[in-house]
């Protein structure tokens, strides 16, 4: 459904571009997750997506026809629910809704069909009458999205939804949003947060100072890296523990527990037999490939959250 082709944008006075040269693709009933650290050029990209940014160079398809003239035949094929609350805090939810229907162009008994299935999509019904400043997080984050989906777009754009909510508001939003896209909307996600991205996304583009650092399904992405080994010993032993792991591949920083990254076609019995002969007792190891946050930190040596 979506095409962007070597994407760039370069705010007034920046040292250096938000964007630089992107390309990806969005298909209908997947979600995308833009995963990267605050200034990776997430917001920019999903601001461009919405209109509320000119592309400078490069370009953006839905179906093969320019964003803008998109936009200027069809404003509702493309919703976002943004980070900040986007609705009137004096007007009670249904008020709200019915607003912004009225934006969106719709009239008449399709207006109130549409409140209503934004009520019960969000599960707001008993909260329809009160105003929306006194909503609590969660529930705000909730009208964002009744709002959102309101003139049933194609594409739905989300840009760190969850900050600030609680996790049972936060598991609450990523279950809807993984039921618009089994309903064939396509969906665009972004956060800093690898384990929603986990939760949600079938493919995922790892950003970083407005690159593509990688971009592939999410299997495809955790099979790529080299295995993990994470190992808590029993007791003392740290130092000539790490001496022997470091003949098995590449240790990584930190005692507790110690992180091995294993050599290539390197196997994990020999690990633990040689543990075993050195007379280490280990109480607790984790293995496996690696995850979205040891593949970020792969390619730019520093975590996700540090970043």
């Amino acid at each position: 459904m979506l095409a962007l082709d070597r994407l760039a944008f370069r705010y007034a006075a920046a040292a250096r571009p938000a964007l630089d040269g992107i390309s990806l693709r969005a298909q209908r009933g997947e979600v995308l997750g833009l995963l990267g650290p605050n200034g990776a050029g997430k917001t920019t990209l999903i601001s461009l997506l919405a209109g509320l940014l000119t592309v400078q160079h490069g370009e953006i398809l839905v179906d093969g026809e320019p964003l803008a003239l998109v936009r200027k035949r069809h404003p509702t094929r493309i919703a976002i629910a943004p980070q900040e609350y986007a609705f009137y805090p004096m007007l009670t939810v249904r008020e709200n809704l019915c607003c912004f229907a009225g934006s969106a162009r719709l009239t008449g008994a399709r207006l109130g069909d549409r409140v209503r299935a934004g009520l019960a999509f969000a599960q707001l019904e008993r909260f329809a009458d009160v105003r929306a400043e006194r909503l609590s997080g969660g529930l705000k984050r909730r009208l964002n999205l009744a709002i959102a989906l309101l003139a049933e777009p194609e594409l739905v754009l989300f840009d760190e939804p969850t900050v600030g909510v609680d996790p049972q508001s936060r598991a609450f939003v990523l279950e809807s949003i993984r039921s618009l896209a089994s309903q064939g909307v396509a969906v665009i996600y972004a956060s800093h947060y690898m384990e929603e991205i986990e939760a949600i996304a079938e493919r995922v583009a790892i950003l970083d100072h407005g690159r593509v650092l990688r971009d592939g399904t999410l299997d495809e992405l955790l099979s790529e890296g080299a295995a993990h080994l994470a190992i808590t010993l029993e007791s003392g032993g740290v130092e000539q523990a790490r001496a022997l792991l470091s003949r098995f591949g590449e240790l990584l920083d930190g005692d507790a527990p110690l992180r091995l990254r294993l050599a290539e076609a390197q196997r994990v019995a020999p690990v633990f037999a040689a543990l075993e002969a050195a007379g280490l007792r280990v109480r607790h190891a984790q293995f496996g490939r690696c995850d979205l946050e040891q593949l970020f930190m792969s390619l730019t040596h520093r975590s996700l959250r540090e970043a």
